[in-house]
């Protein structure tokens, strides 16, 4: 952990400086030529022109001997403080007439455009890069690239909103908080319908009811989709002891390099971790070690934007992985715990290809891919909603991700002759066993320890005391987190 928090203290500082110059060598791809890209410039915007010029320079350059992002630039949409150009957007922001306020998801979301995850996108999704994204899962670059892009990235309007905007024929409208303070400015607006079945059907392939994002984010959103190219005010902050986590691709390519990374593999969870991941994770670098690099980097990356009720919460989740390294589960010196602050869609295929983009632009050239990734049982019938292998081997043919090495799960399970997790031997399958999330869960919620050698015993002590501070909820007999925890 030693290694962890001094680069995170270090980060601290640079957020504090966001108009520090970021400008570095141009990258170079180990994995795939990438060509003369329009390195910057929003898909639709003609290169050449003064738009595209003034574009291209909100990104920012990468570091060689890491993977190019997607557009070989990454973008940075937070207002620099050098010229009063923050201080300009944000009395800007006060002072446009039309005025959206963001849910938690829409400012979620506002974090991933702002910090580079979804580039080459300058903001919320255009029409035509919304029906790119529903129907090709990829939206065509300048360069005639395609740029993997599977799940839609767009903010919501309602039918008064749109009608007082298109009435004064403003081109520019203000983004707020639950507070109504400015976050962002949204221009060179587009205003389009929102056919929110034709969306939930291409994205989870079902429109049953109970799918979690559908609830939280699209059934009661606006009729119409509002999009635009996005200038954020400054680095969103969510002031909940977490933020050190909260690295973004520019900080993580240049953590990256500065422990002289020739390889960089990414893990997602939005689980805790038990010793079967850990075998996964360390597995990996040794085969990476095998296959010539001589430092490769494991990016353990949990999911930190919106997660279904009954999901273990972000804080907990922390606790746990900061207990995996303190008890040298995982190498501190070759790991780096951060939070990727996308929303969870539970989209199954589809999303799992939004998920491994988004490392690329993070810096990773592989990505590890397990059973059934972001799947989810199916909302009105007993089954799983997707077919548990499908993620895995979309991943491998899905457009835009040519240059991203898939690296599949081995399967691990418990070998009770051991006493430890290890890879799944089908010529004595009788010595294996398989303890699922629910199972898992279950154990922690009676206080039940697992089998010696399952999980790291700080993590299990975590993962109990989270369960053993729930209450159930007023009127019901869910539980929820008490607000204090």
């Amino acid at each position: 952990m030693a290694t962890q928090a001094a680069f995170l203290a270090g980060f601290s500082q640079l957020a504090a400086q966001p108009g520090r110059d970021r400008a570095v060598a141009p990258a170079r791809v180990p994995v795939a030529a990438v060509g003369s890209a329009k390195v910057g410039v929003r898909v639709g915007v003609r290169a050449g022109t003064a738009e595209a010029a003034a574009v291209a320079r909100r990104g920012v350059r990468c570091r060689a001997s890491l993977i190019e992002p997607d557009g070989g630039r990454l973008v940075d949409l937070v207002a620099r403080e050098e010229g009063g150009r923050r201080a300009a957007l944000r009395r800007e922001a006060a002072e446009l007439p039309h005025r959206l306020r963001l849910s938690r998801v829409d400012k979620e979301w506002v974090h991933v455009l702002s910090e580079g995850w979804a580039s080459p996108l300058q903001g919320f999704m255009r029409e035509d890069e919304f029906l790119q994204t529903l129907h090709f899962n990829a939206i065509r670059g300048q360069d005639g690239r395609m740029v993997n892009m599977s799940v839609p990235i767009v903010l919501s309007v309602g039918d008064a909103q749109r009608r007082a905007i298109q009435a004064d024929g403003a081109t520019r409208v203000a983004l707020v908080d639950e507070r109504d303070r400015p976050i962002a400015v949204l221009s060179d607006i587009e205003i389009y319908k929102h056919n929110k079945e034709e969306r939930i059907a291409r994205t989870w392939g079902t429109t049953a009811p109970g799918l979690p994002y559908v609830e939280e984010a699209i059934t009661n959103a606006g009729d119409w989709l509002i999009g635009g190219d996005l200038e954020v005010i400054e680095p969103i902050k969510y002031n909940d002891g977490l933020d050190q986590y909260r690295l973004s691709p520019a900080q993580l390519r240049e953590e990256f390099a500065r422990r002289n990374a020739d390889a960089v593999f990414a893990f997602q969870l939005r689980n805790p971790v038990h010793n079967g991941h850990a075998l996964l994770m360390t597995d990996t670098r040794k085969r990476l070690l095998e296959m010539g690099y001589k430092n490769p980097v494991l990016l353990l990356h949990p999911l930190g934007g919106f997660t279904k009720a009954d999901d273990v919460p972000l804080s907990w989740r922390m606790k746990q992985h900061e207990k995996v390294l303190e008890e040298g589960v995982l190498n501190p010196e070759s790991t780096v715990v951060a939070i990727f602050p996308s929303p969870m869609h539970y989209a199954g295929p589809t999303e799992v290809q939004w998920h491994a983009k988004a490392r690329i632009n993070a810096g990773a050239n592989f990505y590890i891919v397990g059973r059934d990734p972001a799947g989810m049982s199916h909302p009105t019938e007993k089954r799983d909603l997707y077919d548990a292998d499908h993620g895995k081997k979309v991943l491998s043919m899905a457009p835009g991700l040519e240059r991203l090495n898939i690296l599949p799960f081995k399967v691990a399970a418990y070998d009770t002759k051991q006493q430890k997790m290890d890879f799944f031997d089908p010529s004595r399958k009788d010595d294996f066993l398989f303890i699922s999330g629910t199972k898992m869960r279950t154990l922690a919620k009676n206080r039940e320890n697992p089998p010696d050698g399952f999980m790291c015993p700080g993590g299990w002590k975590v993962l109990v005391e989270y369960y053993d501070n729930l209450v159930p909820s007023e009127g019901s007999s869910k539980l929820r987190e008490p607000v204090a925890a």
